[in-house]
């Protein structure tokens, strides 16, 4: 039987998941008799049931799984949270090999879910299609392992560098298709971020309106209070969180998170993870996407490059990493970069 490739299958269900499992992982599940695929699933929704569950009920008889093989994306859960144990699931239904492309990194499953499997005297093969298993859910191993969301940067910068005018006027730097693009990334992240300037100068909606999808949550960082409630984001379309040093407080349409100003940004996405939001588009501005770049917190940075030039204005941000893949959308660049020093902790060995 070739498990990498009904496991690559498993892996292309687990993608539907972006966007609507968070903080839980992706997760795809196929189910192999004889050659023949006779069930699959994926984790569709967060607090709904998992990629083996989706996957069991979709097989028409189900005396076939004692002779079946289960390929799944990720260890089996060992425990009972908002659904039950699909470890025991799996052990109920007497499933005869269950393939595992990568451990769970929380400590909760880690393990334990294999463990659970060959007790009961299932056969587990694992590591297959490992490294694209980890790649998938690199939000997820970054949330177990570092204790904070996956910091995704974005911005678009001119041919000679700049990312806004010298009034800090930065509309409209990338073409439409690639704003597009941009909106299909807000509505796979949990929330998108900017700083107190940005929404002074571009009051903006962050919210997804060029796709299908729902909009994130929408935070500003605002240490001391300075923004006025006129400006779009405190229209209370959309959740919107504003760190600062000065209150915490709800008001009409949004809710004043204070933390503490020594270490602000950890702080910030400390708060973030202990809400469930396990990924954070970084829009800018300049100052913002710096202040994450030097501080290392950051894992993924996309960047549009136009051929517009600006001639002087306000410079980009620097990124010292080798270009992971680039691809043009008409005539705009787009870059992909990753953060190599948290990097490994999803790409290959997290364990």
């Amino acid at each position: 039987m070739d498990h990498a490739y009904y496991m690559q299958r498993a892996l292309e269900l687990a993608k539907n998941g972006l966007g609507s499992v968070s903080p839980n992982p992706m997760v795809g599940c196929v189910i192999v008799y004889e050659g023949k695929i006779i069930g699959e699933g994926w984790h569709r929704q967060f607090g709904g049931p998992h990629a083996e569950v989706n996957a069991i009920d979709s097989v028409d008889d189900k005396t076939l799984l004692r002779k079946a093989t289960v390929f799944v994306t990720l260890e089996p859960c060992s425990y009972h949270g908002k659904t039950p144990a699909c470890s025991d699931l799996l052990i109920r239904n007497k499933v005869k090999k269950v393939v595992v492309a990568s451990l769970d990194p929380n400590p909760k499953v880690s393990g334990a879910g294999i463990k659970a499997l060959k007790t009961s005297g299932t056969e587990v093969l694992t590591r297959i299609c490992e490294n694209e298993s980890i790649a998938l859910n690199r939000r997820f191993f970054i949330n177990q392992k570092l204790k904070r969301p996956y910091i995704l940067l974005k911005w678009a910068q001119t041919m000679d560098g700049f990312i806004a005018r010298t009034n800090n006027d930065s509309k409209w730097i990338s073409n439409e298709l690639s704003r597009q693009r941009v909106h299909q990334w807000r509505s796979e992240e949990d929330a998108i971020l900017v700083g107190k300037n940005t929404v002074v100068y571009d009051n903006p909606s962050l919210t997804v309106r060029d796709w299908q999808g729902a909009n994130p949550v929408r935070i500003v960082l605002d240490r001391n209070l300075e923004l006025n409630e006129d400006y779009k984001l405190f229209d209370g379309e959309v959740k919107t969180l504003v760190y600062n040093t000065n209150e915490s407080s709800q008001q009409n349409g949004y809710e004043r998170v204070k933390v503490e100003e020594k270490s602000f940004l950890e702080n910030v996405l400390q708060d973030l993870l202990s809400r469930d939001i396990g990924a954070v588009l970084v829009e800018g501005g300049s100052e913002v996407l710096t202040s994450f770049i030097e501080l290392g917190l950051w894992d993924e940075a996309r960047v549009f490059t136009s051929e517009q030039k600006f001639e002087k204005g306000i410079g980009a941000p620097k990124l010292r990493e080798d270009l992971y893949k680039k691809e043009f959308i008409e005539k705009d660049k787009l870059e992909y970069y990753f953060n190599s020093k948290t990097q490994q902790h999803w790409q290959k060995n997290f364990n």
